[in-house]
C-alpha cells in the first residue's frame, strides 16, 4: 500500500534550491521564523556529495530544521523520513530526525513523541544518513508513533550537541512505507496501524473503528496482546483475533461477520466468558438470528445466568437461536442447590401467596418450594423484602394456615428467570452433560414459543427443563433426549423431573426420556403430547411405579396419542387447586389418549396405567377418550390399566359423562375395561328379574348407568320350556355399589342376552 500513489497525496518536501522560506528554524508551524535570510545559513548550490544542499552553522543548544508544510499522516499509513549530512568544519554536533504532530483543530498534540534517536557526526566530509519512521500505531519499528489525533506533520531534523560546528544537509526525503508492516498481511488491516495498544489498559475503541472503517472489505487483524475496549464495538469487517480482548461486563462487542462461539473464544479465551459475550451481542442485533457454538464443547464450572450476561434487556420477543454445540458440567461448589427454611402463612383465598413469611430476605427467586400441603413444581415468582410476602408460580392444595416450608433453588447451564419476558427463543443441537453436577434450563418468567429441538440432557441432577412461571406458554420440545442420573434408583425413590409446564399449549414431540422420577409435570391446558418414548422402569421385583405425565389442571383438554409409556402412568390430579373439593368449575376430563403402547415390567400388580387422583371432593369426569391404545404386561399381570387413587377423595360415580374406552388391546390385564361393554349374559332358571354384573369391566369402577341397547339370543321361554313374547324394562344402577343392571320380566322367563352399558351418561 502507497497512499502518495494510491489516493495522491504530496509527501516529498520542495528541494532547498527552491527556497528557504518553507523551512523553519522553529516548529515550523504558521508565522514561526524561516530560514530565508538567517544569519547562520545558507543554501550551496555545488555541494561534491549532495549538488544542492542547505548549509547550517549551529549556535543554540538544539537548532531545529522544519518542512512548514502539513505533510499527511492518515490512520494505517506510515512515513520515513531520511536526511543525508555532513560536517563540514567547527565542533561536531549529533542529528536527529524530528517533527511537531498536529491534529484536525491545527493545533499541536500533546503526549507523543517527536524525536528519533540522535547519531553522533564523528568526521568532517562523512556522509551519514538518518531516518525514522513516524506512524499512528505503536508498531515495531516506529520511532514516532503519534496515534489518531495527529492527521499531519512538520517534519525535519535537529542538531544538538556541541555548538560551533558547520553541517551541510542534502533535500529531505519523506517517503510512505506503510507496505513494509503489511507486506506479511496482505488482505488485512491491522488494528496497530490505526493506533492501539495492546497493554490491557488502553482504550483502543477509536483505533478499532478506524481500522474496520479502513478495511473496506479485508479482514481486520488483532494482533498478541490484550485490547481493551471502553464502550460497546461493531466489527462490521471480520476480524481475526492473535490477541485478547477485555472489557467490562456491560460493554459489548458485536461481530457481524463471523459471527460465531469460536470468534468470541478467539476474542476472549475464556469459552465461558465468550459464550455470554456471544449471547449479550445476540439479543442486541448483531445481524445475526442465531449464534452458532460451532460443535465446540464449553467445560461449564457454574451456571450461566443470561439475563446478567445482557444486562442490558429485561424483556426480548424477537427470534433467536443457541445450536450446535455442548456444554459439560465441572465438579464444583457452584452448583450446590441453595435451601432456606421459613415459617409462612398461607390463604386459599389469595392462592398465590405466602405471607408473613420469616427469613424472607434469604429466598431466592426460582426456588423449589416444598412443604406439607404442597404440590409438586410449585417455584417462587418473586419476592417482596418490605411486605414479607412470597409470589408462587402455583397454588397450594391443603397446607395449614401457618406452617413451615422449605425453599431449595436449583442450578442451570442456562438460567433464562432473570428475564421478566422472552418469547420465541431456539436452543437447536445442543448437549447438556449435566453429569448430576446440575440441571439443564431454566425458562424466563414470562413468554411464548420458547423451543428446544433435537437437544440432549445426560444426567442432570435434578430438573432437565424448568418453568418457574410462565414462560412455557406454547412450549415445545421437539425430538430431544433426556436421561436422568438416577439410573440405578428406585422408581418412587427418584426425585428427578424432566419438565414442567405452568401455562397451556405445550407441545412435546417424539422425545426419549430415560427413568426420571416424572417425566412431566403439566398445568394448564391444550397440551399435545405426540409420539414420545418415556420409560421409568427399575431393576426391582413388582415394583412399585409412578406417574410418568402428571396433569395438575382437571379439565385438560389436551391430547396423549402415538406414544411408548413404558413402565410409567397418565395422571390426571387437581395439585395446584387452592380449593380443591368441586365448586362451580370444570371437573376432570377433556383428555384423548389415543393410539399408544403401555407396558409395564417386573410391576405391582394394583399399578395402572390411568390414574384420576382428586384432592377434593365432589368431582367426576366429563370427556375422557381412551381409543385404539395397545396394553401389556410382563412377568406378572397387572389388575387393571385405570384406577382413581383415593389418597384424598373419590370421584362422584354419578355424574360421568361422555367417556370412552373401545377399541384398545389387553394383554396380561386381570380385568380388562370398555365404556360401553357389551356383555352376553345367560339365565338358567326362569325368573322374573334377571340381575346383570358388568362391574369388572366399568372403568374406574363405575356405576351401570347407561343401557344402550338390548338384544335377546334365541327364544324367551318361561319354566316349562314355552316360548314367551313378554317385554323386560331395564333398572341401572342396580345393587349396593350401583354397578349392576336388572331386567324385570311380567313373569319368569329364562334365557340370553346381550346388553350395551355405560357407566356414564354419553351426553
Amino acid at each position: 500500500m502507497n497512499k502518495a500513489i494510491t489516493e495522491g497525496l504530496v509527501l516529498m518536501p520542495p528541494a532547498f534550491a527552491s527556497g528557504l522560506g518553507v523551512w523553519s528554524s522553529e516548529d515550523g508551524t504558521p508565522g514561526s521564523a524561516t530560514y530565508a535570510g538567517a544569519g547562520n545559513a545558507a543554501f550551496v548550490a555545488a555541494d561534491a556529495d549532495f549538488g544542492g544542499a542547505l548549509e547550517i552553522y549551529k549556535q543554540n543548544t538544539t537548532t531545529k530544521l522544519r518542512y512548514m508544510g502539513e505533510t499527511p499522516l492518515r490512520p494505517g499509513m506510515y512515513l520515513q523520513v531520511t536526511a543525508r549530512v555532513k560536517a563540514v568544519s567547527g565542533n561536531l554536533p549529533s542529528v536527529r530526525i524530528a517533527g511537531w504532530a498536529g491534529n484536525a483543530s491545527l493545533t499541536h498534540v500533546s503526549g507523543v513523541t517527536e524525536i528519533a534517536a540522535a547519531v553522533p557526526l564523528t568526521a568532517y566530509g562523512e556522509v551519514v544518513e538518518i531516518s525514522a519512521i513516524v506512524g499512528v500505531g505503536a508498531r515495531g519499528g516506529v520511532d514516532m508513533p503519534w496515534g489518531l489525533e495527529t492527521v499531519y506533520g512538520h517534519f525535519g531534523l535537529d542538531l544538538t550537541g556541541a555548538n560551533g560546528g558547520s553541517v551541510r544537509i542534502d533535500d529531505l526525503k519523506i517517503e510512505d512505507v506503510s507496505s513494509y508492516f503489511l507486506a506479511d498481511s496482505v488482505g488485512v488491516i491491522d488494528v496497530r496501524d490505526f493506533g492501539a495498544i495492546g497493554d490491557g489498559t488502553t482504550s483502543c475503541n477509536a483505533a478499532f473503528g478506524a481500522a474496520d472503517a479502513a478495511a473496506n472489505g479485508r479482514k481486520v487483524l488483532v494482533p498478541e496482546g490484550t485490547y481493551r475496549l471502553t464502550s460497546n464495538f461493531t466489527f462490521i469487517h471480520e476480524p481475526i483475533f492473535e490477541g485478547t480482548m477485555v472489557m467490562d461486563d456491560h460493554v459489548r462487542l458485536a461481530l457481524r461477520r463471523g459471527f460465531h462461539l469460536n470468534s468470541y473464544i478467539d476474542a476472549f479465551g475464556d469459552e465461558v466468558l465468550a459464550f455470554k459475550k456471544a449471547f449479550q451481542a445476540l439479543v442486541n442485533y448483531t445481524d445475526h438470528d442465531s449464534l452458532d457454538m460451532c460443535g465446540r464443547r464449553i467445560e461449564l464450572p457454574g451456571p450461566i445466568d443470561l439475563q446478567a450476561a445482557a444486562e442490558n434487556k429485561t424483556t426480548f420477543e424477537v427470534r433467536r437461536m443457541i445450536r450446535n454445540g455442548q456444554f459439560n458440567f465441572q465438579a464444583s461448589s457452584d452448583w450446590d442447590v441453595e435451601t432456606t427454611t421459613s415459617s409462612a402463612s398461607y390463604s386459599a383465598a389469595n392462592g398465590k401467596t405466602l405471607s408473613n413469611v420469616s427469613n424472607v430476605a434469604n429466598i431466592i427467586t426460582g426456588s423449589h418450594v416444598s412443604g406439607n400441603g404442597v404440590g409438586r413444581e410449585v417455584y417462587v415468582r418473586s419476592v417482596n423484602v418490605g411486605a414479607q410476602t412470597v409470589e408462587l408460580s402455583q397454588p397450594l392444595y391443603g397446607p395449614s394456615s401457618n406452617q413451615t416450608y422449605t425453599f431449595t433453588r436449583f442450578k442451570y447451564a442456562l438460567d433464562f428467570s432473570g428475564f421478566s419476558k422472552m418469547s420465541q427463543f431456539v436452543i437447536s443441537d445442543v448437549e447438556f452433560l449435566c453429569n448430576g453436577h446440575g440441571s439443564g434450563i431454566n425458562l424466563p418468567k414470562e413468554g411464548s414459543v420458547f423451543q428446544i429441538k433435537d437437544c440432549h440432557f445426560k444426567s442432570p441432577s435434578h430438573r432437565g427443563i424448568t418453568s418457574t412461571g410462565r414462560g412455557c406458554q406454547d412450549l415445545v420440545i421437539d425430538r430431544c433426549f433426556f436421561v436422568s442420573n438416577e439410573q440405578s434408583e428406585r422408581s418412587e425413590d427418584r426425585q428427578s423431573i424432566a419438565f414442567n409446564v405452568n401455562a397451556n399449549d405445550s407441545k412435546v414431540r417424539d422425545s426419549r426420556f430415560q427413568r426420571f422420577g416424572h417425566t412431566g409435570i403439566l398445568c394448564g391446558t391444550g397440551h399435545l403430547f405426540v409420539g414420545n418414548h418415556l420409560f421409568q422402569g427399575d431393576n426391582f421385583n413388582s415394583s412399585p411405579r409412578v406417574g410418568g405425565l402428571i396433569f395438575t389442571y382437571p379439565n385438560v383438554k389436551s391430547i396423549v396419542t402415538g406414544n411408548y409409556i413404558d413402565n410409567a402412568s397418565i395422571e390426571m390430579n387437581n395439585e395446584h387447586d387452592a380449593a380443591p373439593d368441586f365448586g362451580t368449575e370444570f371437573s376432570f376430563g377433556a383428555l384423548t389418549i389415543t393410539g399408544n403402547i403401555f407396558m409395564s415390567i417386573d410391576s405391582a400388580d394394583w399399578f395402572s396405567y390411568i390414574v384420576v387422583k382428586p384432592y377434593g371432593a365432589g368431582h367426576f369426569i366429563q370427556g375422557l377418550s381412551v381409543q385404539g391404545n395397545t396394553f401389556k404386561a410382563i412377568n406378572g399381570n397387572i389388575d387393571r390399566i385405570e384406577k382413581i387413587d383415593t389418597s384424598f377423595a373419590t370421584l362422584n360415580m354419578s355424574r360421568m359423562r361422555n367417556i370412552v374406552f373401545e377399541g384398545n388391546t389387553f394383554n396380561a390385564i386381570s380385568d380388562p375395561c370398555f365404556n360401553p361393554v357389551s356383555l352376553e349374559f345367560t339365565q338358567s332358571t326362569a325368573s322374573s328379574q334377571w340381575t346383570l354384573d358388568p362391574s369388572n369391566y366399568l372403568p374406574f369402577g363405575g356405576w351401570a348407568r347407561t343401557v344402550e341397547s338390548m338384544v335377546f339370543v334365541d327364544a324367551l321361554t318361561n319354566s316349562s320350556g314355552s316360548q314367551v313374547g313378554t317385554i323386560p324394562y331395564a333398572t341401572v344402577n342396580y345393587g349396593s355399589n350401583s354397578d349392576q343392571v336388572r331386567l324385570t320380566f311380567p313373569q319368569a322367563t329364562k334365557g340370553k342376552v346381550r346388553l350395551s352399558v355405560r357407566m356414564d351418561n354419553p351426553v
